[in-house]
């Protein structure tokens, strides 16, 4: 359980609500989103009208380091578990053991407030980089790729409790900011602090800690009667 006043912590949460806890926090997230736009021939002109075919799978990546010096345990401990989640699971929903179907499980990423959408792990890569003495691996850095695992309204990276939309920006609140500062480096203007105050629930701003996260929003778009 994190301590009060002390960082979130990022996690993963299995298909079987299995949390899987990072030991450090990603220090960057990258997400994309693409879309598929067929060009039609047209003839005699400058450029041809894009017609659009349909969405893509959005990508969540980020590296992750896992370091076990201090505890002198084993650090594929740690591995193991994110190996695991590219093992099929003939347990999980839609399984048939007689027409050999079965899948790896779907994860979704937690950090604090936010929350990731369904996602397979697409791809993972693990670099030993230190070891005991006696061979044991203590130190290893994981590039984790996850791919959206169906359709659904949710963005790849979102306020769980406002559904706000976070792919322009999260910010970590330093020391000694405020809601206002916030709001004056972001969107020029102090007075719009209320608008990270609803998206990301806080009720008393002045009981938010150094490194919380913070959802900043889209200012709203005012449309004409």
């Amino acid at each position: 359980m994190t301590a009060p006043g002390a960082p979130a912590k990022a996690f993963l949460r299995t298909e079987k609500n299995v949390q899987i806890d990072f030991l450090f926090n990603p220090a960057e997230l990258t997400i994309s989103k693409s879309n598929t736009w067929n060009a039609s021939e047209k003839k005699g002109g400058n450029a041809p009208e894009l017609r659009f075919q349909g969405g893509q799978s959005g990508t969540l990546s980020l590296s992750l380091t896992l370091d076990t010096t201090d505890e002198g345990t084993d650090v594929t401990d740690h591995t193991n578990k994110l190996l695991d989640l590219l093992k099929v699971d003939p347990g999980l929903a839609g399984s048939d053991k007689q027409r050999n179907k079965a899948r790896p499980p779907w994860v979704e990423f937690h950090w604090g407030k936010l929350a990731s959408f369904k996602a397979i792990v697409e791809s993972l890569q693990l670099k030993f980089t230190y070891f005991a003495s006696s061979g044991m691996p203590l130190r290893a850095k994981a590039d984790l790729k996850l791919k959206q695992w169906k359709d659904e309204a949710a963005l790849p990276l979102q306020n769980p409790t406002s559904h706000t939309p976070t792919l322009d920006t999260v910010h970590r609140l330093g020391h000694g900011e405020t809601l206002d500062r916030v709001a004056a480096k972001h969107y020029s203007d102090s007075t719009r602090w209320r608008l990270i105050a609803e998206a990301n629930n806080v009720v008393d701003p002045l009981a938010l800690k150094p490194g919380a996260l913070l959802v900043i929003p889209e200012i709203p778009v005012r449309r004409r009667a």
